[in-house]
């Protein structure tokens, strides 16, 4: 489908395609390249009977060539125009379900009561990494999510310790999903087009994480406090919640800076911290 989404801050809002002007509001790009569009959908793989979701279908560009393979599709779309042509789209209607709304306020489980969910979706760039982080909070019922993504933001997903990519993205989705980055997307597949480079990741979330986590949202604010300010070290920037000599028992050194630690480093102090709660929490 042509997707209401790859859009950035730089989206074009003076643009129309197929009569829909593209809106910088909703972050609005329209991908258009067919031989991109197959390489998307080769890499989405999508089957008959299987549950799809596509968030953000906007002009059907992703829409189309997946519903001629899978039969039927779940779609969620926030803008309203193109809600209603979809809705009375002459090829499209009758294989579609749907649903209009802001994906970041939807239950995704409620999509997944006969099968697990296979999520995909051209992003807007200014909504992208809390989409992902909302939709891990259902991880349990996607079987996998495939998305278009500003490449920057793929790199950080994919990164490695070390590197400058790596971030609290890295480390909150590596624990939770394998990420694999599928294909790379030039701004000329787009109308408008982006000023950024863009890329489809695949992100399967395990069943039993090799990097187990007692609790998730404390992973998650721990890594926002560890990555706040890359360039201290990891004594300093914990300084509040970790003493120094906790974080050696752990066998992590506490003048290492937070690039540097792993996703099961991450995981280690995260479970550590959330031992210290329930311990207060019984007292």
């Amino acid at each position: 489908m042509s997707k209401n989404q790859n859009g950035s801050k730089h989206s074009g809002g003076s643009k129309t395609h197929l009569g829909h002007r593209a809106r910088k509001r909703f972050g609005q790009n329209f991908l258009n390249d067919e031989h991109i569009i197959e390489q998307i959908v080769d890499a989405i793989n999508p089957q008959a009977g299987e549950n799809l979701i596509e968030i953000g279908p906007g002009l059907a560009a992703l829409t189309e060539p997946t519903v001629d393979r899978a039969g039927h599709l779940k779609v969620i779309e926030i803008d309203r125009d193109l809600v209603e042509r979809l809705q009375h789209h002459p090829f499209l209607s009758a294989k579609l379900e749907v649903i209009q709304g802001d994906a970041l306020s939807i239950d995704f489980s409620q999509f997944a009561e006969k099968a697990q969910a296979r999520v995909f979706g051209n992003l807007p760039y200014n909504i992208s990494t809390p989409l992902i982080f909302h939709l891990l909070k259902f991880a349990e019922h996607i079987q996998d999510m495939h998305f278009m993504l500003q490449k920057e933001v793929v790199d950080r997903l994919a990164a490695e310790p070390g590197s400058k990519s790596y971030g609290r993205i890295s480390v909150g989705v590596q624990q939770a999903c394998r990420v694999t980055p599928v294909v790379s997307v030039p701004p000329s597949a787009f109308t408008p087009p982006p000023k950024v480079e863009s890329s489809v990741v695949r992100l399967e979330p395990y069943k039993d994480s090799p990097h187990p986590v007692k609790d998730k949202a404390q992973l998650h604010s721990l890594c926002l406090t560890a990555f706040n300010q890359r360039r201290k070290t990891i004594r300093n920037n914990l300084k509040q919640l970790v003493p120094a000599e906790q974080l050696e028992a752990l066998g992590i050194n506490p003048g290492a800076r937070p690039e540097t630690l792993s996703v099961d480093d991450y995981c280690r102090i995260s479970d550590w911290l959330t031992e210290q709660a329930e311990k207060n929490d019984s007292q």
